[in-house]
């Protein structure tokens, strides 16, 4: 998610879960061809497993993107096909791409080429564009990008209206048509096909899991972090990394004091967490004080202590 999923909101939700795949923000091809490589791939070893998303769709250009992906270590490429903003039609890449499927297979084969078969190159696209509302449109996206080597697909079950909405309203008002998504399932058994779009609980993620391969939470998960604390125990065999919000408090705080060193301020890594205790007392407290402007320029030791005895003191 653009300005939200950034190496910092990922390594606190890994904290959370060890197993969830993550995802970084959408990055351009021209930022990663013509701008600062570091700033835009550079991430912590804990952060893995990572996939980088791409948006663009020349594919000379996602090939080489696709290289420097392989270079950095990441576990996987996405090609972003669902991004409905006008700046991002502006690029031609986005939802868009969907009235282009041979360009998107294009792209994808292309990226394959690149990095062969050690490198997972998966696409991410809604059920439509515009008033579209054919299963067919979608049906026969799917099945002319996996001509070009994909075989796994993030599938937002929504349309992107392109002209009239803006992003916010892109995940509002179009409606929610989860079926598609179980349909193209039915239809394509040997794909991988993930959900995504309005899960906001593991009730509705389990109903899912019925009928597709994976699930994608975006919005809900950044809104509510804890949630995501008992995804290891419920969906990977596994035990939770933190058993409490604490542990996560102090395993950040020692993040945000490394980062320090490095020249980061605490607020780049602390407005990612201020849901972390969401809905629990004292919450509102501790959300004021390590977002307040006036401790912006404390240490993170020293931020975070406030803030913990803001919140207890309540």
């Amino acid at each position: 998610m653009l300005d939200w999923t950034d190496r910092h909101c990922r390594y606190f939700h890994r904290q959370l879960s060890r197993h969830a795949r993550l995802y970084t923000e959408m990055v351009t091809t021209g930022a990663l061809l013509h701008g600062d490589q570091q700033r835009h791939l550079d991430f912590s070893g804990e952060e893995h497993p990572l996939a980088l998303q791409l948006g663009g769709s020349e594919p000379q250009d996602l090939a080489a993107c696709a290289k420097l992906a392989q270079r950095w270590g990441y576990s996987e490429i996405n090609l972003n096909c669902g991004c409905p903003s006008e700046r991002v039609q502006r690029g031609a890449f986005g939802a868009c791409l969907m009235a282009e499927p041979a360009l998107v297979r294009d792209g994808v084969a292309a990226m394959r080429d690149a990095v062969g078969d050690d490198l997972p190159v998966t696409v991410k696209h809604r059920i439509g564009i515009d008033r579209v509302e054919s299963y067919d449109f979608v049906r026969d996206f799917v099945g002319t990008v996996a001509e070009g080597g994909a075989s796994v697909f993030i599938v937002h079950a929504r349309n992107a209206w392109l002209q009239g909405l803006s992003p916010k309203d892109n995940r509002e008002i179009p409606p929610l048509r989860h079926e598609l998504v179980y349909r193209l399932k039915r239809e394509f058994p040997q794909f991988t096909i993930v959900l995504n779009g309005g899960v906001k609980s593991d009730a509705e993620v389990r109903e899912h899991l019925m009928h597709v391969d994976g699930v994608m939470v975006g919005r809900e998960a950044y809104q509510r972090p804890w949630w995501l604390a008992s995804w290891d125990g419920l969906y990977f065999g596994a035990n939770p990394r933190h058993a409490v919000p604490e542990d996560v408090e102090r395993s950040m705080q020692a993040y945000a004091q490394r980062m320090a060193w490095q020249g980061v301020p605490a607020f780049a890594i602390t407005r990612h967490m201020l849901n972390l205790w969401k809905g629990e007392p004292g919450a509102r407290l501790w959300r004021q004080a390590l977002s307040d402007p006036a401790r912006r320029q404390l240490p993170p030791t020293e931020l975070f202590r406030q803030a913990e005895q803001a919140r207890l003191a309540a």
